[in-house]
């Protein structure tokens, strides 16, 4: 079992930067493949980025490339993703996710894969 928190949502305004953080809980991060998820309202939930259990191998979105990165720091059981030149279209709820993987570098994309799930942090991209 594992457990995530996310922090670091906020307003912010068009062509801004936030960095979200997931802490989890437990001593076995590093055997997670970690993602990032995000629902707006009245929409599905939607793939945003995937980083390895290792850190090695990243996966995103193709409405995020070039603006947001993910990254994981295991020494301190936090996954990141930093978001930069955001869009109105950003605004969601944000969610950090987590599996055991059995892949140095395989990361899923959907969220059926996903067996543990943080509470969500707003973000909010005003015009």
């Amino acid at each position: 079992q594992v457990q995530l928190v996310e922090s670091g949502g906020g307003l912010v305004q068009a062509g801004g930067s936030l960095r979200l953080s997931c802490a989890a809980s437990g001593r076995t991060f590093g055997t997670y493949t970690m993602g990032w998820f995000r629902q707006a309202p009245g929409k599905e939930r939607e793939f945003v980025a995937a980083i390895s259990r290792g850190g090695g191998s990243t996966r995103y979105v193709d409405s995020v490339k070039g603006r947001f990165t993910i990254a994981r720091d295991n020494a301190k059981n936090t996954v990141y993703l930093q978001m930069n030149s955001l869009k109105p279209e950003d605004t969601a709820v944000y969610y950090c996710a987590a599996y055991v993987s059995g892949s140095t570098y395989y990361t899923a994309f959907h969220a059926r894969d996903y067996d543990y799930w943080g509470q969500g942090t707003q973000v909010t991209v005003s015009s």
